[in-house]
């Protein structure tokens, strides 16, 4: 691998110089030897990011995303690491599973594949998988999640989060009552839903899973992740839990900060997922948490489907959407163009958080010498229409498609190897 010397960048504290790799690290630009030079003036050197949240479908439905794919699609969008969801065919449930997915990954993966494992054994929510056998595996297990279904029963997310505590394993939650917000639920509960003739999954049906999952955490000690918050109510019972000192963190993804329930307005089930869709004033409270601190950190949920799965009638179609490649560009727009982050705060939520959630040892770093060279150069200022046919990602259910948002990466550097360069 050769070394790496990057001119001309400017930091996230507007701190600038010239950047030196070698063998996976930054190094003084003295001890550099041949180096491939990579001229970075204008362009924001920011460490990597790192998604909390992504489906890269291998194992089982290689014909919407592979490994290689995904991570591919999300070197684009500046990520030198994700967080696999458990939701695979076979289900990472077990140690060997998880093993199995790390092995996939060291072979053909573009950024690091951090292994999520299941809470239930097969989803099915009645009982625990082998969490301390993949947290002692050579997968190194951290977090545990049956997204996609949310862990229902009070006792088994007791005794899940009351289990993890033993190795600092965090239980990841979907948040959904089933009896409030059932199989069919697949729009925001409003005036739309029923002018549409769409079923209803109202905002409360997130917020009770929440109120009820803090209080669990607060009982057993164990540390709770919420995943992709969608709703005001949702807010609310977060800030209030943390105000208490409850062990949680919070994510919200890029659709939930953009865009709104008016997209589901014709009926395309690109703009189908779970959570849905939600009103003005959810996406203006997630904004807000998310500034404020109250939610941690972004995680994309990047949910990949073949055609034939979104070929459907809307209530039929499967729910999710692409994410990884226009993160970066949805959070700088709705959130740095506004004022309401700085790049010091969209590095925290977008690397520092995410990473910090697993207990990574290599991402989410500063950008200083014998550090990991994760790192993403931005150009601030670009734009682009989003071209859907343009991704990386197998599938092709992009909610971004034909809107002009910025176009920020340059290149992704992932260990001190370039795994995207425009």
């Amino acid at each position: 691998m050769r070394d790496l010397l990057i001119t001309g960048s400017r930091l996230a504290d507007g701190s600038s110089g010239d950047l030196g790799v070698s063998a996976g690290r930054f190094v003084d630009v003295a001890d550099l030897t041949d180096p491939e030079y990579i001229d970075a003036d204008g362009l924001l050197a920011l460490p990597g990011l790192v998604d909390s949240h992504t489906h890269l479908r291998e194992p089982g439905r290689e014909d919407a995303e592979t490994i290689a794919t995904g991570t591919l699609a999300a070197a684009r969008g500046g990520y030198t690491a994700v967080h696999a969801m458990a939701n695979l065919q076979p289900v990472t449930d077990t140690a060997e599973a998880a093993e199995y997915l790390a092995g996939l990954a060291a072979r053909t993966a573009n950024a690091q594949v951090i292994v999520v494992g299941s809470v239930t054994k097969g989803l099915g929510g009645s009982e625990l998988s082998e969490m301390g056998l993949m947290s002692r595996s050579a997968a190194g297990v951290r977090m545990f999640s049956d997204d996609g279904r949310c862990v229902a029963d009070s006792l088994m997310m007791r005794r899940a989060l009351t289990y993890a505590k033993t190795f600092d394993g965090v239980i990841a939650q979907h948040a959904q009552d089933p009896r409030l917000a059932g199989p069919g639920a697949c729009c925001h509960e409003s005036e739309i839903s029923g002018r549409l003739g769409l079923p209803g999954w109202p905002a409360q049906a997130e917020s009770t899973i929440i109120a009820r999952d803090v209080e669990l955490a607060q009982l057993s000690g164990g540390r709770l992740h919420v995943c992709h918050v969608s709703t005001a109510e949702g807010v609310d019972v977060i800030r209030w839990a943390k105000a208490r000192g409850v062990n949680v963190s919070a994510e919200v993804t890029p659709h939930h900060l953009y865009l709104g329930t008016r997209e589901v307005e014709g009926y395309d089930t690109t703009f189908k997922v779970n959570p849905p869709l939600r009103t003005d004033e959810h996406i203006e409270a997630v904004r807000a948490a998310l500034a404020d601190g109250t939610i941690d950190m972004v995680g994309t949920d990047h949910a990949p489907h073949a055609r034939q799965d979104k070929d459907h009638p809307f209530d039929v179609a499967l729910p999710g959407m692409l994410g990884l490649e226009q993160a970066l560009a949805v959070v700088i727009e709705v959130m740095l163009n506004t004022g309401r982050l700085d790049w010091g705060g969209l590095v925290d939520r977008m690397s520092a958080a995410p990473a910090r959630l697993t207990r990574s040892a290599t991402q989410g770093r500063p950008i200083a010498s014998g550090e990991p060279a994760n790192l993403v150069l931005v150009d601030p200022s670009a734009r682009a229409v989003v071209d859907r046919d343009s991704s990386a990602s197998k599938s092709r259910n992009n909610p971004y498609h034909g809107r002009d948002l910025p176009d920020p990466v340059v290149a992704t550097i992932w260990a001190g190897r370039i795994t995207h360069r425009r």
